[in-house]
């Protein structure tokens, strides 16, 4: 899946990569992609609940070694 933009907030703790990713997708065309990579467990559910607060969608979600990868798609 293509890709407009990562943030990576690696590192970073709550509320950081949530606070990020909702500028980030500002900077998204609508139906683009975030990609967002972060290593706080929390970021995972914060974010879900985040994009359904927003009227954005969380379209993947994937444990790599040592992080998170989750995907936004940005509907408006």
């Amino acid at each position: 899946m293509s890709t407009a933009r990562t943030l990576d907030v690696r590192g970073k703790f709550c509320p950081i990569p949530v606070m990020e990713t909702s500028k980030a997708i500002n900077e998204v065309p609508v139906g683009g992609i975030l990609e967002v990579l972060a290593t706080d467990p929390a970021a995972e559910p914060d974010i879900k609940a985040w994009a359904q607060r927003t009227g954005h969608e969380v379209v993947q979600v994937e444990k790599a070694e040592g992080y998170i990868r989750i995907l936004v798609k940005r509907l408006k």
